[in-house]
């Protein structure tokens, strides 16, 4: 299961990364995305996996930390308010620009320079 977990979250970084070095603003909003997912999964596994056990401590001798939860829980919550405003400046550059690049260049202009 560990493995299945470490391959998950090493195909999000290489999507994630892969997709931030785009040219387009939407693939590296869907790649900062896919990079903060394997992050928070990342965070989530650290606590060690542990199925059927109580996620605070109780009379059962076995339980899990809940640590990770509440940072992973904390980090979701980060992201969404940080896609909600790399999403909104997406949209204000290609108002002000006219295009959806990165750095502000129609795709026209690359070839010509």
């Amino acid at each position: 299961m560990e493995a299945l977990i470490a391959l998950i979250i090493g195909v999000l970084t290489a999507c994630g990364v892969f997709l931030a070095l785009r040219g387009q603003t939407f693939p590296v909003v869907l790649g900062l995305t896919f990079l903060s997912y394997a992050v928070n999964l990342f965070l989530f596994v650290m606590g060690r996996l542990a199925v059927g056990v109580p996620p605070v401590i109780s009379d059962a001798t076995a339980y899990t930390d809940p640590l990770p939860q509440a940072l992973v829980l904390t980090a979701i919550v980060i992201s969404f308010g940080m896609t909600a405003f790399v999403i909104v400046l997406a949209l204000k550059a290609r108002a002000e620009f006219g295009n959806d690049h990165v750095d502000g260049t129609h795709s026209g202009e690359d070839t010509a320079r």
